[in-house]
């Protein structure tokens, strides 16, 4: 994994994440997906609704709205309970979310932990035991007391909403400001995370509403609706993937947190006293998923929260190894029946799931899988991108992207221009692009098209050579191996499709 600042830097330079509106020294914390960033991150949607909605036959789709009316986010807690701790520094004029500042804080402690164990790889060799070591060091077992403990406290003091311990446990672990180095705070208050807007033709009859913070709550609202018109009995699932808005106090780690977001969130509808199975059954069926993307499961840790929301009874997030730690990726939460409770009280409608074996009619308890889509670009792109020593001496920046998620499926590179080969190529690229999206290059030296195809993460090069005329084979390279093949012109389209068959990948997961 290369260094952050490249990470960044890449993703502009080859079209993959652009500041928005750049021309006007751009909107902190708001982001466009550039012409490969946007093929990456659709491809990313259709992967994970194939393996949500396609192959589940009892998990549904839908697309709610942005706009909801008003009293939604009343009954869901957001307006009342959808706050962030927020804190100042005086000498900086600086805002910080004071959980984060806390849990940077244990960061630092977990890279020393880090640093112990790499020390003790080196000392033991081949017999060191990682998990044995973690376990009985006194220093390491030390680190993760006082890790372990600083979150309880945190935890409590954020259910009790007791801001004045959050801001006395900040002192006492002196955590200083990262721009002045000062500890000179402010209290700690909250802040509400929700954008408003008016809907209406006039400034008189027009209705004040919220931009949505997540999209669970159009699934909430649209349960009854989308049950009736199904038919599906309980257990099961609605799936959406929707645009999300919160004002957050402070947004940075490039697009880890921003401001307008995009949610892949499933739903899923229970019998009251299951939602244990069906929690831990998601648990496991979400972390499949993720290592059906081949981004090693060193990279994935599961951490079970210390401070439950006010909706749910059991919660847990799979956190992912970015370039600046281990940090959230996905949430999976038990949210009881408080939501559709929530709503059946505020609107006045009954609603409730009538289950015809049993003969009763029942609130219904929901397992939530919600996975950031833009974390899940940054996660995919920043482990993906490496630097390669090559055995010349020489070194190429390439994208290893999973195949089944790469922008550009496939390049076409004819060797020269003339002598008829480009006339091939077009011909070649004619008959793919029907079914992936491919590339034509024909300009500069076959070297460095080919490490153009490498920084975008494209994944077969299809090479036309003088060879190629006579035996009606192209030379086929491996972005990862850097291996070449002959394979018949005729054969291409076959040879593409078994490489980036979704089954093939889908089966892993679903197995």
């Amino acid at each position: 994994m290369l260094d952050f600042k490249k990470i960044i830097s890449h993703a502009k330079e080859y079209g993959f994440i652009f500041q928005s509106s750049d021309i006007y020294d751009g909107l902190s914390a708001v982001y466009d997906y550039g012409q490969n960033g946007v093929l990456l991150k659709n491809n990313i949607k259709d992967y994970w609704w194939k393996s949500m909605v396609q192959i589940n036959p009892d998990i549904v789709g839908i697309d709610s709205s942005i706009f909801m009316h008003p009293t939604t986010w009343k009954a869901s807690g957001h307006v009342d309970a959808f706050n962030d701790p927020l804190i100042d520094n005086k000498d900086s004029k600086k805002r910080y979310r004071a959980d984060v500042l806390i849990e940077e804080y244990c960061s630092k402690i977990e890279k020393k932990i880090k640093k112990e164990i790499i020390k003790a790889k080196k000392r033991y060799g081949e017999k060191f035991n990682e998990k044995e070591f973690t376990a009985t060091n006194p220093r390491v077992k030390s680190y993760n007391d006082k890790i372990k403990n600083i979150l309880k406290r945190l935890a409590k003091s954020l259910d009790k909403n007791n801001l004045m311990d959050v801001k006395l446990l900040i002192e006492e672990l002196q955590i200083t400001c990262p721009v002045s180095g000062s500890k000179n705070w402010t209290d700690v208050r909250q802040f509400n995370l929700m954008f408003g807007t008016k809907i209406g033709a006039s400034s008189e009859s027009s209705m004040e509403l919220y931009l949505r913070p997540e999209t669970a709550q159009g699934i909430f609202l649209n349960f009854l609706n989308v049950q009736k018109s199904s038919r599906l009995k309980i257990p099961f699932g609605i799936a959406q993937i929707g645009k999300a808005f919160r004002n957050e106090i402070i947004a940075r780690q490039f697009i880890f947190r921003m401001r307008e977001f995009e949610q892949m969130e499933m739903q899923f509808f229970v019998k009251p006293g299951s939602q244990k199975k069906w929690y831990e059954k998601w648990k496991e069926r979400r972390l499949n998923w993720h290592l059906s993307l081949g981004l090693n499961k060193e990279n994935y840790r599961f951490h079970d929260h210390e401070k439950l929301a006010h909706y749910a009874d059991l919660a847990s997030d799979i956190e992912f190894n970015f370039p600046f730690g281990f940090k959230e990726l996905e949430g999976i939460h038990s949210r009881t029946d408080f939501d559709l409770k929530s709503h059946e009280k505020f609107s006045g409608k009954k609603i409730k799931f009538f289950d015809q074996k049993s003969n009763e009619n029942f609130t219904p308890y929901v397992i939530e899988t919600s996975i950031g889509l833009d974390r899940m670009f940054l996660a995919i792109f920043s482990h993906s991108l490496n630097e390669e020593k090559l055995e010349d001496g020489s070194s190429r920046i390439v994208l290893k992207l999973p195949e089944i998620l790469t922008p550009v499926k496939v390049a076409i590179l004819p060797l020269v221009k003339k002598d008829g080969l480009s006339k091939l190529g077009d011909k070649i690229c004619k008959d793919l692009k029907w079914s992936f999206n491919v590339i034509y290059d024909e300009k500069d030296a076959i070297g460095r098209r080919y490490r153009r195809q490498d920084a975008i993460g494209t994944p077969i090069c299809v090479t036309i050579d003088h060879q190629t005329l006579k035996d009606q084979k192209v030379t086929i390279r491996d972005r990862d191996t850097m291996a070449q093949e002959r394979v018949k012109i005729k054969n291409i389209n076959e040879f593409i499709r078994n490489k980036l068959d979704f089954r093939k990948w889908l089966e892993k997961f679903d197995s």
